[in-house]
């Protein structure tokens, strides 16, 4: 076996190579272990939450223009070492290369986004609130703030975090996914190597162990994290228990409608990368197709025909296929399990991804791309987030009557719409219940400038990430509300010795 990479915490500016027992990274294409991700303890924890901490005053005084000139040439060696950075993320996580240049690219915008924070901070003054008094207020940053990350999207979903948080002045403690950690590591060097100062940003290693002392630190003052809906539950409802500000993404079940007069060229393009992108392993996954009306015979056949034609293969090399491999062995064969529940309790497979055999790569995690036809909402694979590459079809004979399905979900992440009708498209955008929508897009999620606006509970807390809100999230206002006397006006003390 080859030797295996290193995954070093970082605490106060110091790589620490973990002699604690660890958990295996695999590359998913070929099965193989990579790497040793160790788990790390509350001692861990402590020491970075207090490295972070010593590093705030300073971090907070420096002016916001230095403090992003520092991001400026983060982005830079970002785009010189892009490609790099991509390979690593694609063979820790098994997407496509394709897929993981959009993951980096995204990554990248919002560190875009976050050198604007100059202007975004700017507060606000107004004389003569009431006579001669005037009232200002500013954004200041809040302290430690703390990212806990999923597997999915190694580069972006860290980079929605800590970009925005230390631009805006605070100091921050990444725990990235035990199963994709190497490609965080190396894009916190290329920050390093920017001229970061030691402590401002930290990265510890671990499980629930870890994510409790971070969760419960009193010296953490926010934190951020994506993840499965009762996760994110649990993050919600513990941090906002000990004091913390909490922005915690959840799960979803997007629904995706296609209209009898949707183009089936490019409606076909549109639900094969929402239901298939990432091997249908992200929580803005077009996972159901709800089919209205007449395309049941226009756009349903050649999206089950195409999805046959997905080849499915190792990515970690220069040929590569139109699909990886899922992040697990477990979590391959849970995929495979939940499509024989579908099947049993009366779907239809018209496309199957069980037992898909990859022979360059026999060992790989790999499911094929499958659909499961006349889906009812009482199935466990309505109801679960398959986080797979599984389609669910469902029929219904018009627009109102899939708006009122979509609707019945308990989560709120993305809805989508092919037509050509714009007043069919206006009715699906006014009452959609979800928090990012697309007409004529399958996968509605927004970029950087935007926030990633999920709903009910697909999110919990007040201010999403990213864009504006993201800004709002890692900042606390002040309002000060000033009067200046004339010489001797209002002066007790001038006044009596007079």
């Amino acid at each position: 076996m080859a030797q295996l990479e290193p995954c070093p915490f970082f605490i106060g500016g110091e790589w620490i190579e973990s002699k604690l027992a660890g958990t295996p990274v695999y590359n998913p294409s070929v099965g193989e272990v990579i790497a040793e991700c160790p788990i790390g303890t509350a001692a861990d924890v402590n020491a970075a939450v207090e490295a972070a901490h010593a590093a705030f005053p300073a971090w907070m005084e420096t002016p916001v223009v230095e403090r992003v000139r520092i991001l400026a040439r983060f982005k830079m060696l970002l785009e010189d070492n892009f490609e790099d950075i991509v390979r690593c993320n694609t063979r820790e996580h098994g997407k496509t290369l394709v897929e993981s240049r959009g993951d980096v690219k995204r990554g990248m915008e919002v560190v875009e986004f976050a050198l604007g924070v100059p202007s975004l901070m700017m507060g606000e003054v107004l004389e003569n609130v009431a006579r001669g008094i005037d009232c200002e207020a500013i954004r200041q940053p809040l302290g430690v703030c703390v990212g806990i990350t999923p597997f999915n999207f190694p580069a972006m979903v860290p980079l929605w975090m800590y970009p925005i948080a230390i631009a805006c002045g605070n100091t921050f403690v990444l725990k990235p996914s035990e199963k994709v950690p190497l490609t965080a590591i190396k894009i916190a060097k290329l920050l390093e190597k920017a001229g970061l100062p030691k402590g401002v940003l930290n990265i510890v290693h671990g499980g629930r162990e870890v994510v409790d002392a971070l969760l419960t630190h009193p010296k953490v003052k926010a934190i951020s994290f994506v993840g499965s809906t009762p996760i994110a539950r649990y993050i919600y409802e513990v941090g906002t228990k000990h004091g913390k500000r909490v922005q915690s993404n959840g799960g979803a079940k997007n629904y995706v409608i296609l209209m009898p007069d949707a183009d089936v060229e490019n409606s076909t393009r549109g639900v094969i990368e929402a239901a298939f992108g990432c091997a249908g392993e992200r929580c803005m996954a077009g996972s159901t197709a709800v089919v209205v009306g007449g395309a049941e015979k226009s756009v349903l056949p050649t999206l089950v025909e195409a999805t046959k034609r997905i080849k499915v293969g190792p990515t970690d090399r220069d040929a590569q296929p139109d699909m990886g491999a899922v992040i697990t062995k477990q979590h391959a064969n849970r995929v495979q399990e939940l499509i024989s529940i579908g099947e049993q309790q009366g779907a239809k497979v018209l496309a199957d991804g069980r037992g898909v055999k990859v022979s360059e790569a026999p060992n790989g995690f790999y499911v094929g791309a499958t659909i499961l036809d006349h889906v009812q909402n009482g199935m466990t694979v309505a109801q679960e987030e398959i986080f797979g590459p599984v389609l669910n079809v469902m029929h219904m004979e018009d627009l109102d009557a899939a708006i009122e399905l979509a609707n019945k979900s308990s989560y709120g992440n993305g809805a989508s719409i092919f037509t050509r009708s714009g007043k069919a498209a206006r009715e699906f955008k006014h009452r959609a219940k979800a928090g990012m929508i697309g007409i004529n897009i399958g996968v509605p999620a927004s970029m950087a400038w935007f926030p990633f606006n999920g709903w009910d509970e697909s999110f919990f807390g007040d201010l999403h990430m990213q864009g504006r809100e993201g800004v709002q999230f890692f900042t606390q206002q002040k309002v000060t509300t000033s009067r200046w006397f004339s010489y001797g006006e209002g002066d007790i003390w001038h006044t009596e010795k007079k």
